[in-house]
């Protein structure tokens, strides 16, 4: 099993660890940015992450692991492997708000789901995640994450671990301390933006 440290560490040695002024998928701007996709692009890194994660949640028997795309896609399969069950992803939906299971994914009454996701900034993937396994019916039997970013400040309504905490402040675009000062902006990622909220 691996700490905080060690992940940390592993983020940093990837170059996945940045440092500017970044809109995250949710709008808003902060200082740093965590490109899971440095650390994830090597299975030994993924598998090691994953090993600690399978263990918290072995006793609880899951029987189907989901995660959010798109970086849950890799992290719901490698923890279903370990766990030896099988992994089932959330799109976004083409409808409105939310995730939705599509692909012929299906999952059944009572069935029980551990939730994965990589970085958690407000903890909206993971939430609609959840959503889209209750409305099948499933069981959420609780959810991890390789990066809590809002220093634990994220709520969700199942039981959540995390391998490793930090608070990194996020603004709004309109009270952000770094537009302000002129720093230039990146955007990070393929997930288009969204709007923020004040």
């Amino acid at each position: 099993m691996i700490g905080p440290g060690d992940v940390e560490r592993i983020f940093r040695d990837a170059g996945a660890f940045r440092e500017g002024h970044f809109v995250l998928a949710s709008g808003k701007h902060s200082p740093r940015y965590l490109e899971k996709f440095q650390v994830l692009q090597w299975p030994n890194h993924t598998e090691r992450l994953c090993e600690t994660i399978a263990a918290w949640w072995r006793s609880a028997s899951p029987d189907t692991v989901a995660g959010p795309t798109t970086g849950g896609i890799i992290l719901a399969h490698e923890v279903a492997r370990q766990l030896g069950t099988r992994a089932v992803y959330a799109e976004r939906s083409e409808q409105g708000p939310g995730r939705v299971f599509r692909r012929g994914f299906q999952l059944a009454p009572g069935e029980r789901v551990l939730v994965v996701d990589d970085i958690m900034t407000t903890g909206g993937s993971v939430q609609e995640t959840v959503e889209a396994v209750r409305a099948s019916g499933a069981e959420v039997i609780g959810a991890a994450v390789l990066v809590d970013r809002s220093g634990g400040q994220a709520q969700l309504d199942v039981p959540l671990r995390a391998l490793w905490t930090l608070d990194v402040p996020a603004y709004p675009p309109g009270a952000c301390p770094l537009c302000a000062d002129g720093i230039p902006v990146t955007k990070p990622g393929t997930t288009p933006a969204q709007k923020a909220r004040a």
